[in-house]
């Protein structure tokens, strides 16, 4: 299985390292780009539960994906000396 991620050297969490992880993240920033700037100057209260609940959904989709094709992740805090 190739890993789309790796884990980030300092914290909790993920890096792309090729190309398909980053097209993931480049999906999503166009995808959460795209709904904020459909959002009105005004928002009616349905268009925030609206635009909330996507985005909610569009992080946990983006994480799932990085949890599946990405290495298990843990604190870390550099690199390890030896």
């Amino acid at each position: 299985m190739s890993l789309w991620f790796k884990r980030k050297l300092y914290g909790w969490g993920w890096t792309p390292c090729t190309w398909q992880g980053w097209l993931v993240i480049l999906a999503f920033m166009i995808f959460v780009l795209n709904i904020s700037f459909m959002l009105p100057a005004e928002p009616s209260p349905v268009q925030l539960i609206s635009f909330f609940a996507e985005l909610i959904l569009s992080v946990a989709l983006v994480i799932w994906i990085c949890w599946r094709k990405g290495e298990s992740p843990k604190w870390q805090w550099g690199k390890r000396k030896e």
